[in-house]
């Protein structure tokens, strides 16, 4: 693990990165990173190829533009990223495209509502809020282990039920 500053504070620790599937809402990736590798590198790593469209937050902004980016999905469709936008991004525009801008986000953000209920369920019900610091290879095993878990909580609840 590995220490960060963010702002005029200090951490110490590590960063989950999770790819999950639009349609169903489980878990295909977990990666474990130290806590000072920016969320962009980890991209090409999180997706399992066959996805269309991908959707991530501010910290992915430039994904589709490293050289290292994964473009094409396995069937050779071009994939979109669809990324949201940083606050200070818009801060210029006028009240009709920040309108646009923000009905954009909105979109974006109601997909991405699943990865975060995800998180909820590994936050709430197994209690994962914080890490001990005793390696990023035994946290990983462990983060595998809770988003299966999660997974299958997922799986069994009434709402996904047809």
């Amino acid at each position: 693990m590995h220490s960060v500053k963010k702002g005029n504070q200090c951490h110490f620790g590590m960063k989950c990165h999770t790819g999950v599937d639009a349609g169903s809402g489980f878990v295909h990736t977990v990666k474990a990173t130290a806590a000072n590798v920016h969320d962009v590198t980890m991209t090409p790593q999180l997706l399992s190829g066959e996805e269309k469209m991908v959707y991530c937050d501010s910290g992915y902004l430039g994904a589709e533009k490293r050289e290292d980016a994964v473009l094409r999905n396995k069937d050779g469709k071009k994939i979109q990223y669809k990324i949201n936008r940083r606050p200070s991004q818009s801060k210029n525009n006028s009240a009709r495209s920040k309108g646009q801008i923000k009905r954009r986000k909105r979109e974006k953000s109601s997909v991405r509502a699943k990865v975060e209920h995800v998180f909820a369920v590994v936050k709430g019900r197994f209690q994962y809020r914080k890490t001990r610091y005793r390696g990023l290879l035994k946290q990983t095993a462990k983060l595998n282990l809770v988003f299966a878990l999660a997974n299958l909580i997922l799986a069994d609840s009434p709402c996904l039920a047809v």
